[in-house]
Protein backbone atom coordinates (compact mmCIF):
# COMPACT_ATOMS: atom_id res chain seq x y z
CA UNK A 1 0.00 0.00 0.00
CA UNK A 2 1.22 3.63 -1.02
CA UNK A 3 0.68 5.62 2.13
CA UNK A 4 0.54 9.25 0.85
CA UNK A 5 2.19 11.59 3.76
CA UNK A 6 2.56 14.87 2.65
CA UNK A 7 3.37 17.53 -0.10
CA UNK A 8 4.12 21.16 -0.38
CA UNK A 9 4.91 23.14 -3.44
CA UNK A 10 6.04 27.11 -4.36
CA UNK A 11 6.25 28.66 -7.69
CA UNK A 12 3.37 26.54 -9.30
CA UNK A 13 0.80 28.15 -10.71
CA UNK A 14 -0.60 30.95 -8.86
CA UNK A 15 1.74 30.02 -5.75
CA UNK A 16 4.43 32.23 -4.42
CA UNK A 17 8.00 31.72 -3.61
CA UNK A 18 6.54 30.30 0.06
CA UNK A 19 6.01 26.84 0.62
CA UNK A 20 2.04 25.78 0.23
CA UNK A 21 2.25 22.36 2.43
CA UNK A 22 -1.19 20.08 2.96
CA UNK A 23 -0.52 16.80 5.36
CA UNK A 24 -2.14 13.82 3.78
CA UNK A 25 -2.72 11.80 6.98
CA UNK A 26 -3.94 14.61 9.63
CA UNK A 27 -7.50 13.58 8.71
CA UNK A 28 -9.93 10.95 7.49
CA UNK A 29 -12.38 13.41 5.41
CA UNK A 30 -11.00 16.67 4.10
CA UNK A 31 -12.46 19.62 2.49
CA UNK A 32 -10.68 21.70 -0.07
CA UNK A 33 -12.99 25.37 -0.65
CA UNK A 34 -12.28 28.50 -2.44
CA UNK A 35 -12.77 30.85 -4.70
CA UNK A 36 -12.63 30.70 -8.66
CA UNK A 37 -8.39 30.51 -9.13
CA UNK A 38 -7.80 30.45 -5.24
CA UNK A 39 -5.61 27.46 -6.44
CA UNK A 40 -7.59 24.93 -4.62
CA UNK A 41 -7.19 22.66 -7.50
CA UNK A 42 -3.34 23.31 -7.39
CA UNK A 43 -3.12 20.37 -5.41
CA UNK A 44 -3.56 17.92 -8.36
CA UNK A 45 -1.42 19.21 -10.86
CA UNK A 46 1.55 19.21 -7.87
CA UNK A 47 0.74 15.23 -7.14
CA UNK A 48 0.79 14.14 -10.46
CA UNK A 49 3.95 16.43 -11.95
CA UNK A 50 5.87 14.92 -8.63
CA UNK A 51 4.78 11.82 -9.00
CA UNK A 52 4.87 11.50 -12.96
CA UNK A 53 6.40 14.61 -13.94
CA UNK A 54 3.44 16.07 -16.07
CA UNK A 55 0.19 18.21 -14.96
CA UNK A 56 -2.97 16.64 -14.36
CA UNK A 57 -5.07 19.59 -16.10
CA UNK A 58 -4.24 20.12 -19.75
CA UNK A 59 -1.13 22.40 -19.51
CA UNK A 60 2.35 22.35 -20.30
CA UNK A 61 5.08 21.79 -18.23
CA UNK A 62 6.28 25.44 -18.28
CA UNK A 63 2.67 26.69 -17.75
CA UNK A 64 3.08 25.08 -14.19
CA UNK A 65 5.78 27.66 -13.05
CA UNK A 66 4.67 31.13 -11.94
CA UNK A 67 4.67 33.63 -13.64
CA UNK A 68 5.78 36.42 -11.74
CA UNK A 69 7.94 34.47 -10.13
CA UNK A 70 9.14 32.30 -13.09
CA UNK A 71 11.64 30.53 -11.25
CA UNK A 72 12.94 27.99 -8.69
CA UNK A 73 9.07 25.56 -8.80
CA UNK A 74 9.27 22.84 -7.27
CA UNK A 75 7.26 20.30 -5.81
CA UNK A 76 8.16 17.35 -2.47
CA UNK A 77 5.83 14.83 -1.83
CA UNK A 78 6.44 12.16 0.88
CA UNK A 79 5.34 8.87 1.18
CA UNK A 80 5.99 5.03 2.43
CA UNK A 81 5.34 2.07 1.13
CA UNK A 82 5.79 -1.17 3.09
CA UNK A 83 7.35 0.63 6.00
CA UNK A 84 9.95 2.34 3.45
CA UNK A 85 9.97 6.03 3.69
CA UNK A 86 10.02 7.76 -0.05
CA UNK A 87 10.87 11.39 -1.01
CA UNK A 88 10.39 12.77 -4.68
CA UNK A 89 11.53 16.27 -4.91
CA UNK A 90 10.65 17.46 -8.59
CA UNK A 91 11.26 21.06 -10.11
CA UNK A 92 11.87 23.36 -13.01
CA UNK A 93 14.10 26.33 -13.74
CA UNK A 94 16.36 24.85 -12.61
CA UNK A 95 15.13 21.32 -13.57
CA UNK A 96 15.33 18.83 -10.56
CA UNK A 97 14.51 15.57 -9.96
CA UNK A 98 15.61 13.64 -7.34
CA UNK A 99 14.35 10.77 -5.05
CA UNK A 100 15.04 9.51 -1.80
CA UNK A 101 14.73 6.03 0.14
CA UNK A 102 15.08 6.43 3.68
CA UNK A 103 17.01 9.40 3.34
CA UNK A 104 19.50 8.62 0.96
CA UNK A 105 18.94 9.73 -2.90
CA UNK A 106 18.62 6.51 -5.40
CA UNK A 107 20.91 6.51 -7.97
CA UNK A 108 20.47 8.95 -11.02
CA UNK A 109 23.03 7.31 -13.07
CA UNK A 110 20.61 6.82 -15.64
CA UNK A 111 18.60 9.38 -17.75
CA UNK A 112 15.69 11.36 -16.84
CA UNK A 113 13.43 9.08 -18.86
CA UNK A 114 15.05 5.71 -17.66
CA UNK A 115 14.68 7.48 -13.94
CA UNK A 116 10.79 7.91 -13.94
CA UNK A 117 10.68 4.27 -15.25
CA UNK A 118 12.52 3.09 -12.95
CA UNK A 119 10.59 5.50 -10.33
CA UNK A 120 6.97 3.90 -12.25
CA UNK A 121 8.29 0.85 -12.49
CA UNK A 122 9.94 -0.81 -9.22
CA UNK A 123 8.79 2.15 -6.40
CA UNK A 124 5.32 3.29 -7.31
CA UNK A 125 4.34 0.34 -9.58
CA UNK A 126 1.38 2.45 -11.16
CA UNK A 127 1.29 4.59 -14.05
CA UNK A 128 -0.34 8.16 -14.93
CA UNK A 129 -3.60 6.56 -16.39
CA UNK A 130 -3.68 4.10 -13.93
CA UNK A 131 -3.29 6.44 -10.94
CA UNK A 132 -6.11 8.63 -12.31
CA UNK A 133 -8.88 5.77 -12.42
CA UNK A 134 -7.78 4.60 -8.90
CA UNK A 135 -6.63 8.26 -7.00
CA UNK A 136 -8.53 11.11 -8.77
CA UNK A 137 -11.56 11.81 -10.00
CA UNK A 138 -11.49 15.51 -11.21
CA UNK A 139 -13.94 17.30 -13.62
CA UNK A 140 -11.18 19.20 -15.39
CA UNK A 141 -8.62 16.90 -17.45
CA UNK A 142 -10.07 13.47 -16.18
CA UNK A 143 -10.91 10.71 -18.13
CA UNK A 144 -13.46 8.73 -16.80
CA UNK A 145 -13.01 4.63 -17.02
CA UNK A 146 -16.02 4.29 -19.62
CA UNK A 147 -14.79 7.14 -21.88
CA UNK A 148 -11.31 5.19 -22.24
CA UNK A 149 -10.96 3.31 -25.28
CA UNK A 150 -11.04 -1.12 -24.93
CA UNK A 151 -7.05 -1.01 -24.76
CA UNK A 152 -6.36 1.60 -22.43
CA UNK A 153 -9.59 0.34 -20.49
CA UNK A 154 -7.22 -3.09 -20.52
CA UNK A 155 -4.24 -1.50 -18.88
CA UNK A 156 -6.10 -0.13 -16.29
CA UNK A 157 -7.69 -3.69 -15.39
CA UNK A 158 -4.13 -5.21 -15.47
CA UNK A 159 -2.72 -2.47 -13.46
CA UNK A 160 -5.52 -2.92 -11.04
CA UNK A 161 -5.02 -6.47 -10.72
CA UNK A 162 -0.99 -6.15 -10.85
CA UNK A 163 -1.24 -8.03 -14.29
CA UNK A 164 1.35 -6.37 -15.51
CA UNK A 165 4.03 -8.72 -14.47
CA UNK A 166 2.41 -10.19 -16.97
CA UNK A 167 2.92 -7.73 -19.96
CA UNK A 168 6.30 -7.13 -18.54
CA UNK A 169 7.00 -11.05 -19.48
CA UNK A 170 5.82 -10.40 -22.58
CA UNK A 171 7.68 -8.17 -23.55
CA UNK A 172 10.71 -9.44 -22.06
CA UNK A 173 9.31 -12.61 -23.73
CA UNK A 174 9.14 -11.16 -27.53
CA UNK A 175 12.42 -10.24 -27.35
CA UNK A 176 13.68 -13.93 -26.32
CA UNK A 177 11.38 -15.14 -29.22
CA UNK A 178 13.33 -12.66 -31.62
CA UNK A 179 16.28 -13.86 -30.55
CA UNK A 180 15.75 -17.33 -30.56
CA UNK A 181 14.56 -17.01 -34.30
CA UNK A 182 17.27 -14.68 -35.03
CA UNK A 183 19.31 -18.08 -33.66
CA UNK A 184 17.67 -19.91 -35.32
CA UNK A 185 17.89 -18.28 -38.77
CA UNK A 186 21.46 -18.41 -38.07
CA UNK A 187 21.95 -22.02 -37.11
CA UNK A 188 20.02 -23.20 -39.82
CA UNK A 189 22.56 -20.71 -41.97
CA UNK A 190 25.34 -22.05 -40.56
CA UNK A 191 23.56 -25.64 -41.04
CA UNK A 192 23.19 -25.14 -44.54
CA UNK A 193 26.21 -23.57 -45.00
CA UNK A 194 27.95 -26.58 -43.20
CA UNK A 195 25.71 -29.17 -45.91
CA UNK A 196 27.11 -27.01 -48.80
CA UNK A 197 30.86 -26.88 -46.79
CA UNK A 198 30.44 -31.31 -46.53
CA UNK A 199 29.43 -31.64 -50.33
CA UNK A 200 31.94 -29.12 -51.44
CA UNK A 201 34.18 -31.16 -49.91
CA UNK A 202 33.08 -34.31 -50.90
CA UNK A 203 33.47 -33.33 -54.58
CA UNK A 204 36.84 -31.75 -54.00
CA UNK A 205 37.69 -35.44 -52.46
CA UNK A 206 36.13 -37.47 -55.43
CA UNK A 207 37.78 -35.28 -57.89
CA UNK A 208 40.85 -35.21 -55.17
CA UNK A 209 40.52 -39.18 -55.34
CA UNK A 210 39.79 -39.50 -59.14
CA UNK A 211 43.18 -37.00 -59.67
CA UNK A 212 44.65 -39.36 -57.54
CA UNK A 213 43.90 -42.68 -59.07
CA UNK A 214 44.68 -40.91 -62.39
CA UNK A 215 48.47 -39.96 -61.15
CA UNK A 216 48.69 -43.24 -59.50
CA UNK A 217 47.48 -44.78 -62.49
CA UNK A 218 50.44 -42.49 -64.89
CA UNK A 219 52.88 -43.70 -62.27
CA UNK A 220 52.07 -47.16 -62.70
CA UNK A 221 52.39 -46.93 -66.14
CA UNK A 222 55.55 -44.96 -65.86
CA UNK A 223 56.78 -47.66 -63.56
CA UNK A 224 55.86 -50.42 -65.89
CA UNK A 225 57.32 -48.67 -68.87
CA UNK A 226 60.64 -48.04 -66.80
CA UNK A 227 60.31 -51.78 -65.41
CA UNK A 228 60.04 -53.05 -69.73
CA UNK A 229 63.48 -50.75 -69.99
CA UNK A 230 65.48 -52.07 -67.02
CA UNK A 231 64.87 -55.39 -68.51
CA UNK A 232 65.86 -54.46 -71.84
CA UNK A 233 69.09 -52.73 -70.50
CA UNK A 234 69.51 -55.77 -68.43
CA UNK A 235 69.66 -58.06 -71.72
CA UNK A 236 72.02 -55.35 -72.94
CA UNK A 237 74.47 -55.28 -70.19
CA UNK A 238 74.04 -59.87 -70.31
CA UNK A 239 74.81 -59.06 -74.16
CA UNK A 240 77.83 -56.85 -73.11
CA UNK A 241 79.12 -59.33 -70.49
CA UNK A 242 79.05 -61.89 -72.62
CA UNK A 243 81.03 -60.32 -75.24
CA UNK A 244 83.65 -59.49 -72.84
CA UNK A 245 83.85 -62.60 -72.05
CA UNK A 246 84.28 -63.79 -75.59
CA UNK A 247 86.82 -61.42 -75.97
CA UNK A 248 88.60 -61.86 -72.81
CA UNK A 249 89.51 -64.95 -74.51
CA UNK A 250 91.37 -64.00 -77.17
CA UNK A 251 93.72 -61.63 -75.05
CA UNK A 252 94.96 -64.76 -73.39
CA UNK A 253 98.48 -64.64 -74.82
CA UNK A 254 98.50 -60.79 -75.29
CA UNK A 255 101.47 -60.72 -72.49
CA UNK A 256 103.83 -63.19 -75.00
CA UNK A 257 102.39 -62.10 -78.27
CA UNK A 258 104.04 -58.21 -76.87
CA UNK A 259 107.19 -59.69 -75.58
CA UNK A 260 107.50 -61.84 -79.00
CA UNK A 261 107.11 -58.21 -81.08
CA UNK A 262 109.55 -56.60 -78.66
CA UNK A 263 111.94 -59.30 -79.13
CA UNK A 264 111.59 -58.96 -83.04
CA UNK A 265 112.00 -55.80 -83.00
CA UNK A 266 115.37 -55.44 -80.94
CA UNK A 267 117.05 -58.21 -83.19
CA UNK A 268 115.75 -56.63 -86.41
CA UNK A 269 117.54 -53.29 -85.17
CA UNK A 270 120.87 -55.86 -84.53
CA UNK A 271 120.70 -57.27 -87.88
CA UNK A 272 119.92 -54.07 -89.38
CA UNK A 273 122.76 -52.19 -87.19
CA UNK A 274 125.32 -55.66 -88.48
CA UNK A 275 124.27 -55.11 -92.26
CA UNK A 276 125.25 -51.47 -92.15
CA UNK A 277 128.23 -52.19 -90.71
CA UNK A 278 129.33 -54.93 -93.58
CA UNK A 279 127.68 -52.18 -96.28
CA UNK A 280 130.44 -49.90 -94.56
CA UNK A 281 133.26 -52.22 -95.28
CA UNK A 282 132.29 -53.09 -99.17
CA UNK A 283 132.30 -49.76 -99.77
CA UNK A 284 135.60 -49.43 -98.05
CA UNK A 285 137.02 -51.54 -99.77
CA UNK A 286 135.23 -50.44 -103.21
CA UNK A 287 136.79 -46.70 -102.34
CA UNK A 288 139.78 -47.69 -101.21
CA UNK A 289 143.40 -48.85 -102.07
CA UNK A 290 145.36 -48.27 -99.33
CA UNK A 291 144.59 -49.15 -95.55
CA UNK A 292 143.74 -46.08 -93.21
CA UNK A 293 146.56 -47.32 -90.21
CA UNK A 294 149.38 -48.64 -91.85
CA UNK A 295 148.64 -46.82 -95.31
CA UNK A 296 150.15 -49.93 -97.31
CA UNK A 297 148.76 -50.50 -100.54
CA UNK A 298 145.92 -53.16 -100.22
CA UNK A 299 146.17 -56.49 -102.78
CA UNK A 300 143.34 -55.86 -105.25
CA UNK A 301 142.63 -59.77 -104.93
CA UNK A 302 142.48 -59.54 -101.56
CA UNK A 303 139.95 -56.51 -101.95
CA UNK A 304 137.47 -58.46 -104.32
CA UNK A 305 137.88 -60.98 -102.09
CA UNK A 306 137.12 -58.93 -99.07
CA UNK A 307 134.35 -57.44 -101.32
CA UNK A 308 132.92 -60.90 -102.29
CA UNK A 309 133.20 -62.17 -98.94
CA UNK A 310 130.87 -58.97 -97.76
CA UNK A 311 128.74 -59.19 -99.72
CA UNK A 312 128.01 -62.96 -99.49
CA UNK A 313 127.80 -62.47 -95.93
CA UNK A 314 124.77 -59.02 -96.51
CA UNK A 315 122.99 -61.57 -98.61
CA UNK A 316 122.74 -64.36 -96.19
CA UNK A 317 121.75 -61.88 -93.44
CA UNK A 318 118.84 -60.03 -95.99
CA UNK A 319 117.40 -63.17 -96.72
CA UNK A 320 117.35 -63.57 -92.86
CA UNK A 321 116.40 -60.39 -92.29
CA UNK A 322 113.61 -60.31 -94.84
CA UNK A 323 112.55 -63.69 -92.88
CA UNK A 324 112.09 -61.80 -89.45
CA UNK A 325 110.61 -58.92 -90.72
CA UNK A 326 107.83 -61.25 -92.48
CA UNK A 327 107.86 -63.08 -88.70
CA UNK A 328 107.75 -59.57 -87.09
CA UNK A 329 104.95 -58.14 -89.02
CA UNK A 330 102.97 -61.53 -88.77
CA UNK A 331 103.83 -60.93 -84.89
CA UNK A 332 102.45 -56.94 -84.78
CA UNK A 333 99.61 -57.85 -86.53
CA UNK A 334 98.80 -60.55 -84.29
CA UNK A 335 99.72 -57.78 -80.98
CA UNK A 336 97.31 -55.42 -82.94
CA UNK A 337 94.27 -57.58 -83.21
CA UNK A 338 94.85 -58.28 -79.60
CA UNK A 339 95.22 -54.22 -78.68
CA UNK A 340 92.27 -53.93 -80.65
CA UNK A 341 90.12 -56.81 -78.87
CA UNK A 342 91.23 -54.81 -75.84
CA UNK A 343 90.41 -51.69 -76.91
CA UNK A 344 86.69 -52.97 -77.50
CA UNK A 345 86.82 -54.64 -74.41
CA UNK A 346 87.20 -51.63 -72.54
CA UNK A 347 84.72 -49.93 -74.73
CA UNK A 348 82.11 -52.92 -73.50
CA UNK A 349 83.05 -52.22 -69.85
CA UNK A 350 82.48 -48.39 -70.68
CA UNK A 351 79.05 -49.48 -71.91
CA UNK A 352 78.12 -52.02 -69.60
CA UNK A 353 79.32 -49.55 -66.85
CA UNK A 354 76.77 -46.98 -68.37
CA UNK A 355 73.91 -49.58 -68.40
CA UNK A 356 74.53 -50.52 -65.25
CA UNK A 357 74.26 -47.12 -64.10
CA UNK A 358 71.11 -46.47 -66.47
CA UNK A 359 69.82 -49.46 -64.53
CA UNK A 360 70.27 -48.44 -60.83
CA UNK A 361 68.71 -44.89 -62.09
CA UNK A 362 65.55 -46.48 -63.30
CA UNK A 363 65.60 -48.99 -60.31
CA UNK A 364 65.44 -46.20 -57.89
CA UNK A 365 63.15 -44.06 -60.08
CA UNK A 366 60.41 -46.87 -59.92
CA UNK A 367 61.13 -47.26 -56.07
CA UNK A 368 60.66 -43.34 -56.04
CA UNK A 369 57.49 -43.49 -58.38
CA UNK A 370 56.47 -46.68 -55.63
CA UNK A 371 57.09 -43.93 -52.73
CA UNK A 372 54.74 -41.33 -54.11
CA UNK A 373 52.01 -43.80 -54.57
CA UNK A 374 51.80 -45.17 -51.30
CA UNK A 375 52.30 -41.58 -49.75
CA UNK A 376 49.44 -40.31 -52.33
CA UNK A 377 47.19 -43.27 -51.10
CA UNK A 378 48.19 -43.23 -47.57
CA UNK A 379 47.57 -38.94 -47.86
CA UNK A 380 43.87 -39.76 -49.36
CA UNK A 381 42.82 -42.21 -46.71
CA UNK A 382 43.96 -40.04 -44.06
CA UNK A 383 42.74 -36.55 -45.38
CA UNK A 384 39.45 -38.94 -45.83
CA UNK A 385 39.39 -39.77 -42.25
CA UNK A 386 39.95 -36.36 -40.78
CA UNK A 387 38.15 -34.54 -42.42
CA UNK A 388 34.88 -36.49 -42.65
CA UNK A 389 35.46 -37.40 -38.29
CA UNK A 390 35.78 -33.09 -38.37
CA UNK A 391 32.75 -32.08 -40.53
CA UNK A 392 30.90 -35.47 -39.25
CA UNK A 393 31.48 -33.61 -35.31
CA UNK A 394 30.34 -30.34 -36.21
CA UNK A 395 27.85 -31.40 -37.84
CA UNK A 396 26.73 -33.01 -34.86
CA UNK A 397 27.62 -29.93 -32.71
CA UNK A 398 24.81 -27.71 -35.09
CA UNK A 399 22.23 -30.37 -34.80
CA UNK A 400 22.37 -30.56 -31.55
CA UNK A 401 22.50 -26.56 -31.03
CA UNK A 402 19.66 -26.23 -33.77
CA UNK A 403 17.47 -29.08 -31.86
CA UNK A 404 18.38 -26.88 -28.83
CA UNK A 405 16.98 -23.88 -30.24
CA UNK A 406 13.91 -25.41 -31.73
CA UNK A 407 13.27 -26.69 -28.38
CA UNK A 408 13.50 -23.57 -26.76
CA UNK A 409 11.30 -21.94 -29.46
CA UNK A 410 8.74 -24.59 -28.46
CA UNK A 411 8.79 -23.65 -24.71
CA UNK A 412 8.50 -19.87 -25.73
CA UNK A 413 6.11 -20.40 -27.71
CA UNK A 414 3.78 -21.88 -25.01
CA UNK A 415 4.42 -19.46 -23.24
CA UNK A 416 3.89 -16.73 -25.57
CA UNK A 417 0.11 -17.94 -26.09
CA UNK A 418 -0.07 -18.08 -22.09
CA UNK A 419 0.97 -14.47 -22.08
CA UNK A 420 -1.22 -13.59 -24.50
CA UNK A 421 -4.05 -11.55 -23.92
CA UNK A 422 -6.46 -14.72 -24.32
CA UNK A 423 -4.56 -16.53 -22.07
CA UNK A 424 -3.11 -16.50 -18.40
CA UNK A 425 -3.96 -12.68 -18.30
CA UNK A 426 -7.84 -13.43 -19.56
CA UNK A 427 -8.28 -16.62 -17.58
CA UNK A 428 -7.54 -14.16 -14.08
CA UNK A 429 -9.11 -11.07 -15.15
CA UNK A 430 -12.73 -14.01 -15.96
CA UNK A 431 -12.31 -14.62 -12.61
CA UNK A 432 -12.78 -10.88 -11.54
CA UNK A 433 -14.59 -9.72 -13.86
CA UNK A 434 -18.05 -10.86 -11.83
CA UNK A 435 -16.47 -9.52 -8.55
CA UNK A 436 -16.21 -5.74 -10.59
CA UNK A 437 -19.75 -5.78 -12.08
CA UNK A 438 -20.83 -7.01 -8.03
CA UNK A 439 -18.80 -4.13 -6.35
CA UNK A 440 -20.19 -1.56 -9.47
CA UNK A 441 -23.84 -2.76 -8.58
CA UNK A 442 -23.05 -2.17 -5.31
CA UNK A 443 -22.05 1.12 -5.55
CA UNK A 444 -24.58 2.10 -8.04
CA UNK A 445 -27.41 0.60 -5.50
CA UNK A 446 -25.52 3.05 -2.71
CA UNK A 447 -26.30 6.13 -4.48
CA UNK A 448 -29.84 5.31 -5.49
CA UNK A 449 -29.26 4.36 -9.27
CA UNK A 450 -30.93 1.38 -9.65
CA UNK A 451 -29.19 0.11 -13.51
CA UNK A 452 -27.85 -3.73 -13.87
CA UNK A 453 -24.15 -2.52 -15.04
CA UNK A 454 -22.14 -5.25 -16.59
CA UNK A 455 -18.65 -5.50 -18.15
CA UNK A 456 -17.90 -7.96 -20.20
CA UNK A 457 -14.31 -9.76 -20.57
CA UNK A 458 -13.57 -7.38 -23.29
CA UNK A 459 -14.81 -4.31 -20.91
CA UNK A 460 -17.21 -3.09 -23.07
CA UNK A 461 -20.63 -2.11 -20.86
CA UNK A 462 -24.22 -3.51 -20.65
CA UNK A 463 -26.47 -1.16 -19.19
CA UNK A 464 -30.17 -2.38 -18.45
CA UNK A 465 -32.83 -0.69 -16.48
CA UNK A 466 -35.32 -2.25 -14.31
CA UNK A 467 -37.35 -3.15 -17.13
CA UNK A 468 -34.46 -4.42 -19.50
CA UNK A 469 -34.18 -1.47 -20.99
CA UNK A 470 -31.01 -1.33 -22.93
CA UNK A 471 -28.83 2.14 -22.48
CA UNK A 472 -25.87 3.53 -23.25
CA UNK A 473 -22.93 5.67 -20.84
CA UNK A 474 -23.63 8.56 -23.39
CA UNK A 475 -27.78 8.38 -23.01
CA UNK A 476 -27.06 9.35 -19.11
CA UNK A 477 -27.55 12.44 -17.21
CA UNK A 478 -24.02 14.15 -16.46
CA UNK A 479 -25.47 13.39 -12.43
CA UNK A 480 -25.94 9.66 -14.02
CA UNK A 481 -23.21 9.28 -15.69
CA UNK A 482 -21.02 10.98 -11.95
CA UNK A 483 -22.74 8.36 -10.32
CA UNK A 484 -22.11 5.85 -12.77
CA UNK A 485 -18.00 7.05 -12.58
CA UNK A 486 -18.11 6.74 -9.03
CA UNK A 487 -19.15 3.49 -8.68
CA UNK A 488 -16.15 2.35 -10.77
CA UNK A 489 -13.64 4.53 -9.15
CA UNK A 490 -15.06 3.22 -5.88
CA UNK A 491 -15.06 -0.26 -7.75
CA UNK A 492 -11.10 0.25 -8.43
CA UNK A 493 -9.89 1.21 -5.06
CA UNK A 494 -12.04 -2.08 -3.64
CA UNK A 495 -10.53 -4.48 -6.36
CA UNK A 496 -7.52 -2.64 -5.47
CA UNK A 497 -7.30 -3.22 -2.15
CA UNK A 498 -8.24 -6.62 -2.50
CA UNK A 499 -5.36 -7.80 -4.69
CA UNK A 500 -2.98 -5.26 -2.72
CA UNK A 501 -1.83 -3.79 -6.19
CA UNK A 502 -2.51 -0.32 -6.40
CA UNK A 503 -3.79 0.25 -2.74
CA UNK A 504 -3.26 3.46 -1.33
CA UNK A 505 -4.72 6.07 1.73
CA UNK A 506 -5.31 8.77 -1.22
CA UNK A 507 -8.48 9.64 -2.50
CA UNK A 508 -8.72 13.30 -4.21
CA UNK A 509 -11.93 14.49 -5.98
CA UNK A 510 -12.30 17.52 -8.38
CA UNK A 511 -15.56 19.08 -8.52
CA UNK A 512 -17.71 16.18 -8.39
CA UNK A 513 -20.75 17.43 -6.59
CA UNK A 514 -20.99 20.71 -7.42
CA UNK A 515 -23.17 20.79 -10.62
CA UNK A 516 -23.95 17.27 -11.54
CA UNK A 517 -25.48 15.32 -8.59
CA UNK A 518 -28.21 16.29 -6.80
CA UNK A 519 -28.47 16.78 -3.02
CA UNK A 520 -29.78 13.07 -2.46
CA UNK A 521 -26.51 11.73 -4.52
CA UNK A 522 -24.90 13.67 -2.33
CA UNK A 523 -25.53 12.53 0.77
CA UNK A 524 -25.31 8.76 -0.27
CA UNK A 525 -22.25 9.49 -1.99
CA UNK A 526 -21.17 10.84 1.51
CA UNK A 527 -22.33 7.78 3.34
CA UNK A 528 -19.91 6.07 0.74
CA UNK A 529 -17.43 8.04 1.87
CA UNK A 530 -17.45 7.43 5.48
CA UNK A 531 -17.55 3.93 4.91
CA UNK A 532 -13.70 4.45 3.16
CA UNK A 533 -12.78 6.48 5.97
CA UNK A 534 -11.43 3.81 8.21
CA UNK A 535 -8.49 3.87 6.32
CA UNK A 536 -8.70 6.09 3.17
CA UNK A 537 -7.77 10.05 3.75
CA UNK A 538 -10.33 11.88 1.20
CA UNK A 539 -10.04 15.00 -0.19
CA UNK A 540 -13.00 17.12 -1.82
CA UNK A 541 -12.04 19.97 -3.95
CA UNK A 542 -15.67 21.93 -3.81
CA UNK A 543 -17.64 25.19 -4.19
CA UNK A 544 -20.81 24.13 -1.96
CA UNK A 545 -19.12 25.01 1.10
CA UNK A 546 -22.48 25.43 3.25
CA UNK A 547 -23.79 22.57 2.37
CA UNK A 548 -20.60 20.19 2.90
CA UNK A 549 -18.62 22.51 5.76
CA UNK A 550 -20.19 20.19 8.64
CA UNK A 551 -19.87 16.65 7.12
CA UNK A 552 -16.00 16.78 7.19
CA UNK A 553 -13.33 16.34 9.74
CA UNK A 554 -10.91 18.97 8.33
CA UNK A 555 -11.40 22.11 5.76
CA UNK A 556 -8.59 23.51 3.93
CA UNK A 557 -9.26 26.99 2.99
CA UNK A 558 -7.54 28.56 -0.19
CA UNK A 559 -7.45 32.00 -0.60
CA UNK A 560 -5.88 34.79 -2.89
CA UNK A 561 -3.22 37.18 -1.27
CA UNK A 562 -1.44 39.96 -3.07
CA UNK A 563 -1.94 37.57 -6.64
CA UNK A 564 -0.60 34.64 -4.84
CA UNK A 565 -2.67 31.92 -3.42
CA UNK A 566 -1.52 30.49 0.32
CA UNK A 567 -3.74 28.30 2.84
CA UNK A 568 -5.79 30.76 4.92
Amino acid sequence: MILFKKIRWKNLLSTGNVFTEIEFTKSNTTLIVGENGAGKSTLLDALTFSLFGKPFRKITKPQLINTITRKEMITELEFSINNINYKIVRGLKPTVFEVYQNGEMVNQDAEMKDYQEFLEKHILKINHKSFCQVVVLGSASFIPFMQLPGGQRREVIEDLLDLQIFTTMNSLLKDRIAENNEAIIKANAEQKFLIEKIDIVREHMIERQNNNEKIIEEKLSLIDETNIKIENLKQQLENVTSSITILKDKTVNKDEVSKKVNKLTKLRHQIEAKVALIQNDVEFFKNHDNCPTCTQVIDENLKQEKIAHKEGELEEINIGLTKLSEEFEKTQNELNEIMETVQNIADFNVQSMTITNQITSLTKYTKELAREINNIKKQQDDSQDLKISELEAEMNEHEIKYNALVEDRNVLMAASNLLKDGGIKSRIIKQYVPVINKLISKYLSAMDFFVQFELDEEFNETIKSRFRDEFSYASFSEGEKMRINLAILFTWRSVAKLRNSISTNLLIMDEVMDSSMDSNGTDEFLKILNNLAADTNTFIISHKTDQLYDKFTNVIKFEKHKNFSKVA
